[in-house]
């Protein structure tokens, strides 16, 4: 079986890089510096649905990119979660949270609309993205 990207995934993301297990994602959304690791592993829908072996994959390579967008952007916190309740493909969601953002305290799904980045600076974000996490 080969690996392809939930078409919601596609429309909502911009590929930043690939590391072992994942592909790393940003989110077209100006609110947050925001990630999504996909797993490019076909058809699985839950972190246990992959073997030992990836689960333990998945798992350094999340403490990792945490660790660096934490020391980019100074974030206050870093929330990492896998819902998968509307795009059932596993992802796992890597945002950094600041006590100013406009969210804070609560989570960011639903809380507010995507904001859209202004011209041209979508492009220098996943740039800027590509070059801390290569």
């Amino acid at each position: 079986m080969i690996f392809t990207l939930d078409e919601r995934l596609e429309a909502d993301t911009v590929h930043i890089s690939d590391m072992d297990l994942c592909q790393i994602r940003m989110m077209k959304d100006a609110n947050y510096p925001w990630v999504v690791m996909v797993p490019r592993v076909p058809d699985v829908r839950e972190i246990h649905d992959l073997s030992d072996s990836d689960q333990s994959r998945l798992m350094t390579e999340l403490a990792n990119v945490s660790a660096v967008l934490e020391k980019a952007f100074q974030a206050d916190k870093m929330n990492v979660g896998a819902l998968g309740n509307i795009v059932p493909q596993l992802h796992v969601h890597v945002v950094a949270r600041f006590h100013e953002d406009p969210a804070w305290p609560d989570p960011v799904w639903g809380k507010h609309p995507p904001a859209a980045y202004p011209d041209g600076d979508l492009e220098v974000w996943t740039e800027g993205l590509k070059k801390i996490l290569a």
